[in-house]
């Protein structure tokens, strides 16, 4: 039996150990000229370094990850358990490889199950394919890969120093200063966003959360025990005004036991990923505001190297000296409440929550919220 990878076929990888997974796969992705797409917990600025590599899908990831698995006609899926259904495609010949039998053909229609590794079957399965010639779908994917990649950086910007401070250029700023092989932690909720779309990892950075069961405040917890079991390292801690004003306690747990951790609060005055959802509802955002302390004061007052930025210039020095500090550092950065995540595919359905919304909040009397929305994700980025 020979197996032939089809006109457009497409690779779906776990993020699991990516880069061993790279070397086990790239001689199958070689021969087909496949698109290889990847799914969170493997963050969008990790991927493209492949000519192969057309960035990450589901919610967090890139258009271009969406787009090459919808308009491919042969589906390889390599150890993964990708729980979002509306990012697959529907009429699709899709191959399922996992150790796990029992994972196989839980999130969509399977053709071809294969139990086992995926270095064993890429290993059979390689003398099987007949090599192609043509890569067209390759290259027009990995086009619109780079369209996208620039399209996110150019949201990354210090917006001509003005405030608030886009969380994206924050996320951009801590991966370009933080070590080569710094652990990041993000709280759930906006701040994964931004971890997922803008940090970098190159093989020896780890990226931990709770990306699982999604509970929220795993930051700060999290980042203390991994600071404990890698007392060498760099841990960065991504926390939520939320996530960390859950865990303020364990700021005290950080300064007993001299635990190294920098802490970098993503401070919007608000629960923005709940608002988020909401808005994609149609509901009039309720109970998500938060009415913050002054975190670094908080942090300076525990014996914590604290530092607040409002600025967008100020970002870089202040967060290069807290990462230069010996012990625990937190640096608040004040962000934009009102900064849009769009996923890589739109339903009908958010786009009538939207409008609803904003039709809702207009009736209620908070014009001003759409005012303040319109600024943040069109007008500064028209002036820019």
């Amino acid at each position: 039996m020979t197996f032939v990878l089809w006109r457009h076929p497409c690779c779906r990888v776990t993020p699991t150990r990516r880069h061993r997974a790279e070397k086990r796969t790239s001689p199958l992705v070689r021969r087909g000229t496949t698109p290889v797409t990847t799914t969170w917990p493997w963050p969008a600025g990790g991927c493209g370094a492949s000519r192969y590599d057309v960035g990450m899908t589901g919610l967090l990831g890139f258009t271009s990850g969406y787009r090459a698995m919808e308009q491919c006609d042969t589906l390889l899926m390599l150890g993964t358990d990708f729980p979002y259904r509306q990012f697959l495609p529907e009429h699709a010949t899709t191959v399922q490889v996992d150790l796990r039998g029992e994972q196989i053909g839980r999130r969509t229609r399977v053709d071809l199950a294969l139990v086992g590794t995926v270095r064993d079957t890429a290993e059979a399965l390689l003398p099987k394919l007949a090599p192609r010639s043509g890569s067209r779908h390759l290259d027009k994917m990995r086009d619109h890969y780079v369209s996208a990649r620039a399209t996110l950086d150019r949201l990354a910007v210090d917006d001509r120093n003005r405030t608030p401070i886009h969380p994206q250029y924050v996320a951009k700023v801590v991966d370009e200063l933080a070590s080569d092989d710094a652990v990041f932690i993000p709280d759930v909720g906006s701040p994964v966003i931004w971890a997922a779309r803008y940090l970098t990892m190159n093989g020896r950075r780890r990226l931990i959360g709770s990306f699982n069961h999604g509970s929220m405040a795993n930051a700060l917890p999290q980042a203390i025990g991994a600071q404990a079991a890698f007392a060498d390292r760099q841990v960065v801690a991504l926390s939520g005004d939320g996530g960390l004003a859950m865990m303020l306690g364990d700021l005290i747990t950080l300064k007993q036991q001299r635990h190294p951790v920098k802490i970098v609060v993503f401070n919007n005055g608000a629960l923005s990923f709940v608002e988020l959802e909401m808005k994609a509802e149609g509901m009039v955002n309720f109970g998500t505001d938060l009415d913050n302390p002054n975190f670094a004061d908080v942090a300076t007052a525990l014996g914590i190297h604290g530092r607040r930025v409002e600025r967008p210039h100020d970002l870089a020095d202040v967060l290069r000296d807290a990462f230069a500090h010996p012990g625990p550092a937190l640096v608040e950065v004040m962000t934009a409440r009102q900064e849009l995540t769009i996923p890589p595919t739109i339903k009908f359905e958010q786009v009538k929550g939207f409008g609803l919304y904003a039709a809702r909040t207009v009736l209620s009397g908070r014009g001003d919220e759409l005012l303040e929305l319109a600024h943040t994700n069109v007008v500064r980025h028209l002036s820019s």
